[in-house]
């Protein structure tokens, strides 16, 4: 039929390039069922590193959520503990990791002011972590002696005021939430208490029950016990309501230093460098288990107003504390020992 050698080489290339069209119509569809699959995570055990010792607050935090979160994950999850440098050591060892598989449980300290305190300091908050998950809140308690002078809010401040440097206060040491938050305080209610550190709050209590401080910010969990005592006696809490961790004690705003309000926390971050992936799974993980009722019953009686936030509220946390907290550091000149 087709004699001619020309037009038997036009028709074979239009067949041919038919073909290939069809052939790349089909070829998407081919290479998107052969696309590869996310790598599985995760595949060996996840650290939980802990920058206090086995007992303490954020370690007792860190227990709670490892066994559910091993459940969950498959695999298990084991909290070590690297006290040292108000948790700095540990919040370290999260921040340079490289493995996928290290999370730390912290505080407010190791994930906002740590390098403002200290330009030593070998990691940048802002920087060098993945936010995972707010988990739990606390606000302080104005703590004094069972004998401090006042009824309320208002006579007790008079007092603190016209006694001026003769007090002091006490805290767990330099550059605390309790140190910062009491320097904000003396700045709403001119009062004048000199700053005593201790190793810890159980020596702050002890101090202040011996009569050598006249006042602290302390964790409710800690305070109340020895409040209910006789021991000690509460001024009032540093949240704008009641706190639903010791609801019988008034907030500072119903005694009158209106606006004052400060809180402790705990959250979970990973390394900067953790892929975005493993850290929304971590983070939707560690707030679902965070408001489970068995553990945010246990979270409570640890003192903890469960949060359970995801990553993006932790990191404007983080971004709001820091600048608060950061203005007290700048305003009252306060370096780290």
């Amino acid at each position: 039929m087709f004699k001619h050698p020309v037009r038997r080489t036009v028709l074979a290339l239009a067949i041919a390039g038919l073909s290939m069209g069809v052939l790349a119509q089909k070829a998407p569809k081919s290479q998107a069922a052969a696309k590869p699959q996310a790598a599985p995570w995760p595949t060996k055990p996840v650290r939980i590193m802990v920058g206090f010792p086995g007992g303490s607050t954020p370690d007792l935090v860190a227990r709670t959520i490892a066994e559910p979160l091993s459940k969950a994950l498959g695999q298990p999850v084991i909290v070590e503990n690297r006290p040292g440098a108000s948790g700095n050591i540990a919040a370290d060892i999260v921040a340079k990791s490289t493995d996928n598989h290290t999370i730390g449980v912290m505080i407010n300290g190791n994930m906002t002011i740590a390098k403002l305190l200290n330009p030593a300091t070998p990691f940048d908050p802002l920087k060098d972590f993945a936010p995972i998950s707010l988990i739990g809140t606390a606000p302080l308690l104005l703590t004094v002696p069972a004998n401090a002078p006042g009824k309320n809010a208002q006579e007790f401040f008079l007092a603190a005021r016209n006694a001026g440097n003769k007090w002091s206060y006490g805290t767990p040491g330099v550059g605390t939430v309790g140190h910062l938050g009491m320097e904000l305080l003396k700045t709403k209610t001119n009062i004048d208490p000199v700053h005593v550190p201790y190793p810890g709050n159980p020596q702050v209590i002890n101090a202040m029950i011996g009569g050598q401080i006249q006042l602290s910010l302390l964790p409710p969990g800690l305070a109340a016990a020895h409040i209910r005592a006789g021991k000690l006696k509460a001024i009032g809490v540093t949240s704008i309501g009641r706190s639903p961790l010791v609801p019988e004690f008034p907030s500072l705003d119903e005694g009158g230093i209106r606006g004052f309000q400060l809180e402790i926390w705990t959250a979970a971050a990973g390394p900067a460098s953790m892929p975005k992936p493993i850290v929304a799974k971590l983070s939707a993980l560690i707030s679902e288990i965070a408001r489970m009722p068995e553990v945010r019953q246990k979270l409570f009686q640890q003192g903890w107003q469960v949060a359970g936030t995801s990553s993006e509220g932790l990191a404007n946390r983080i971004k709001t504390d820091t600048a608060v907290l950061g203005g007290v550091i700048a305003m009252r000149g306060i370096k780290a020992e």
